[in-house]
């Protein structure tokens, strides 16, 4: 987004050039929050395509290519198509000096248009009530899943009338996707940030189906779910860690919360063993890069990520390489994960604007042994 502006006037007026594409879209569900709403995504689209619907999907970042921002019927983006695409939308749009991410969901949505599909998976880039894919007029279901500090130069920018601690903030802003009779599903917060919620959900004449209160999940073994409709005892999903337990269950509820879209439980069992999210918690395959070892991959950057892989690593030992961005604090994972780790390298991207592995140093000498820093990424075509 470029600094200073604030708003969906941008991407509005970028939609109305390429005929309002967001008006013509099958079914959409759409998610917010600070951590695990990329997994909710995949779990939703697991399920859904297990039920045997065609599903357009966006979620942000990527990974490798640009193109898995833009799945269409189930197939990433082809790279000719993608081309032709983004040419059309900043052609159109060369005036409105649209942001990076504002040109991805215009180019999105134009294109989930024009391509036959059942329904919608749509990930928010960044907080809610400004983000690109707010101009959505009426999904069929939103849902938040956990809330935590990220982007706080973003969404705790100082405004009136707004909630003044940072959580409720955060809440506040991630609850912006709310929408008039639109069912908005969500996690568990504390009462601050529920309240923070319940007021957009109120302003907006949303139908808030919280966590705790409208339906519920325990975590053990299996998956125990509920709510009006009755009970369901899940399996765990493949996806490791007992945080995406948490995600699932969200996109369960979000699933049997909305009305336009059918999707029976066999599928939703079929969608929780066959989700696939990569990064996230992911154990590398053995072979000439790791040999034998056990070496796993997460992109978390945030407190709450660090909390997440310290509870999935908790009472083993092993070596932290890390790399973020230098507008990052790096003790967000280094903090929570310190009492196991034997040693931690810093990594920096020479292609990015990356943490400086000396500068890190003192912060993290106290914490535990510091090594000496990697040669920056010698890749030419980095993905990072």
């Amino acid at each position: 987004m470029p600094d200073g502006r604030f708003g969906l006037e941008t991407i509005r007026a970028l939609l109305a050039r390429l005929g309002d594409p967001h008006l013509r879209l099958p079914p959409v569900f759409h998610v917010a929050g600070t951590n695990g709403k990329g997994s909710t995504c995949a779990f939703l689209r697991a399920m859904l395509e297990a039920e045997g619907y065609k599903v357009h999907a966006t979620i942000s970042p990527h990974l490798v290519r640009y193109n898995e921002r833009i799945r269409l019927a189930g197939k990433l983006i082809e790279d000719d198509r993608l081309a032709d695409l983004l040419a059309e939308v900043l052609d159109l749009g060369a005036d409105l000096n649209p942001s990076f991410f504002e040109v991805t969901i215009a180019a999105a949505f134009a294109e989930f248009a024009r391509v036959q599909a059942d329904v919608c998976v749509i990930e928010v880039g960044l907080g809610g009530r400004f983000d690109a894919t707010n101009a959505l007029e009426q999904p069929a279901v939103c849902g938040i899943a956990a809330l935590g500090l990220d982007h706080e130069r973003f969404l705790l920018a100082p405004e009136d009338g707004v909630p003044q601690v940072p959580l409720e903030r955060i809440a506040f802003e991630k609850a912006g996707i709310a929408k008039p009779g639109v069912p908005l599903v969500t996690q568990q917060y504390d009462l601050g940030m529920t309240k923070a919620v319940l007021d957009q959900a109120m302003r907006a004449g949303a139908r808030p189906a919280l966590r705790g209160l409208d339906w519920f999940a325990e975590v053990g073994e299996r998956v125990a779910y509920r709510d009006k409709h009755g009970a369901l005892d899940l399996p765990l999903p493949a996806l490791a860690g007992p945080h995406q337990a948490e995600n699932a269950a969200l996109a369960v509820a979000m699933i049997r919360h909305q009305s336009l879209v059918a999707v029976s439980e066999n599928s939703i069992r079929t969608g929780l063993a066959a989700a696939k999210w990569p990064a996230r918690l992911q154990r590398l395959s053995a072979g000439p890069l790791i040999g034998s070892r056990e070496v796993w991959l997460d992109g978390g950057h945030n407190p709450s990520a660090g909390t997440a892989l310290a509870q999935h690593f908790t009472g083993q030992r092993f070596h932290l390489i890390i790399g973020m961005l230098a507008n990052k604090d790096p003790a967000a994972l280094t903090s929570p994960l310190a009492a196991n780790a034997a040693s931690i390298q810093p990594y920096r991207c020479r292609r990015t604007n990356g943490i400086r592995p000396k500068p890190l140093a003192p912060q993290l000498s106290p914490i535990l042994t510091f090594q000496a820093p990697s040669p920056p990424c010698p890749m030419t075509a980095c993905p990072c």
